[in-house]
């Protein structure tokens, strides 16, 4: 059914109402009347058809505390854990009084991203811009000059190796089995438990050989459960249909070599990647490139997209600031990158590689110089966001992620903009 209505037209007797007990200079009770919140409301409840099921819960209680959940860094537990402690956030979300019981299951903010989509999220997005552009958090004009950088999202995967992989492929087979009543000739639980510790303590001490009898051990282990399912499963069609995606994965686990392409490094996230983007502390990131352009003078994230293959920057930057100009409704005209973007195929907008020094302006050089400005911009939504790791599943997961943490680091942006003008040295309306 269509979701309800939060519904402060009735007054309470014996409790006041929160807009009258909070502080209305707070920046979320500010934040809370800017955003255009019966936008949402047009535009989501079409994903519901009448009389068929239990009314869904609120748009603006959903899309809010996945607003707050971004800003905040929290996960789908702890933000709802938050929402009932946190009277601001019920306000924010459209309660006017105070309650206290979680107002969803936090398994629900799952199902609302999938139903939201990479289409829903990006309307998200779309919404933050136009709102810091009416607001006057950002001017039309520095929407029209941008700089553009990938880095690359983690996921929630240990650090790959194939003594480690054989042993989940063993306990995901393990599993397989025992869930669905098949008696298997030997499990090798305990055996490979020991074969994965030996291995660990012999690469500790640098005995190589003796590391590479106990990963060959496991393997083995490996092969011998995997054929021993499959011939089990082969006689029921449709436990095999089930189960095929993994029979292939482990599969692909047990064939890969060194030189192999296309490798599983995960076997619950077989389509991670494997990023070499020449740091220092951290040769290989496991996870998804993910592209953003932001504003050239205020970092406000136009676009934040999950890009898989690893393609190579250059590729990538057509299509990002296309979908930059989508969101904001504003022409690009000028886009300042790094180095990785040189072999660009961009012909419309004028673009600046960062390094060239001669024959430039003082003020190009300037501006060609504040090319770096992105990178505080990717920590801190690394480190303050839900960018430095991916904990939800699937290349779809990425994708809605990586949008989302453009959501949380706009809303970041227009409440210090707005609403902490002293930190910027502005006189900007605050009412």
């Amino acid at each position: 059914m269509k979701p309800k209505q939060i519904d402060n037209s009735q007054g309470r007797l014996f409790q006041q109402r929160l807009s009258s007990q909070l502080n209305p200079s707070h920046e979320l009770y500010k934040l809370s009347k800017i955003i255009e919140w019966e936008y949402f409301e047009k535009e989501f409840s079409g994903l519901f058809i009448e009389n068929n099921g239990a009314s869904a819960k609120p748009i603006r209680l959903v899309v809010g505390l996945i607003m707050l959940q971004q800003m905040n860094g929290y996960s789908d537990e702890g933000a709802v854990d938050e929402w009932v402690e946190n009277p601001y956030w019920q306000f924010f979300c459209g309660y006017d009084y105070l309650q206290w019981i979680k107002p969803i299951d936090p398994s629900s903010l799952s199902r609302w991203r999938g139903r939201l989509g990479k289409d829903g999220v990006e309307k998200i997005l779309q919404s933050t811009i136009k709102t810091a552009l009416k607001e006057g958090a950002v001017s039309a004009r520095s929407l029209s000059r941008v700089i553009a950088d990938t880095t690359v999202m983690e996921k929630n995967i240990t650090f790959p190796t194939d003594a480690k992989l054989y042993y989940n492929g063993i306990k995901a087979l393990v599993r397989i089995a025992k869930n669905n009543d098949l008696v298997l000739r030997q499990t090798y639980t305990f055996l490979s438990k020991t074969a994965l510790r030996k291995s660990a303590q012999y690469v500790h001490a640098r005995q190589m050989k003796r590391a590479a009898r106990e990963r060959k051990r496991l393997k083995t282990y490996l092969g011998r459960v995997y054929r021993d399912i499959k011939s089990k499963l082969v006689s029921n069609p449709i436990l095999f249909t089930i189960h095929e995606p993994v029979l292939e994965i482990i599969s692909k686990v047990l064939s890969q070599t060194k030189e192999s392409k296309d490798k599983v490094y995960s076997i619950h996230e077989p389509h991670v990647e494997c990023i070499a983007k020449g740091k220092v502390h951290k040769k290989y990131e496991f996870g998804c490139k993910v592209s953003l352009v932001i504003t050239h003078k205020d970092g406000l994230a136009l676009s934040v997209q999950a890009i898989h293959g690893n393609p190579y920057d250059g590729h990538t930057l057509k299509d990002v600031l296309k979908n930059s100009e989508k969101l904001s409704g504003v022409k690009i005209k000028e886009a300042f990158v790094d180095k990785g973007y040189r072999g660009h195929s961009v012909k419309e907008i004028e673009i600046h590689i960062s390094g060239k020094k001669r024959g430039l302006t003082t003020w190009l050089y300037k501006k060609i110089n504040r090319r770096q400005a992105i990178e505080p911009q990717i920590s801190h939504m690394k480190n303050e966001g839900k960018l430095g790791r991916n904990f939800l599943k699937g290349r779809f997961g990425d994708v809605l992620n990586a949008t989302l943490c453009g959501v949380g680091h706009n809303l970041k942006l227009i409440k210090r903009k707005l609403f902490q003008p002293m930190r910027f040295g502005l006189n900007l309306k605050t009412a």
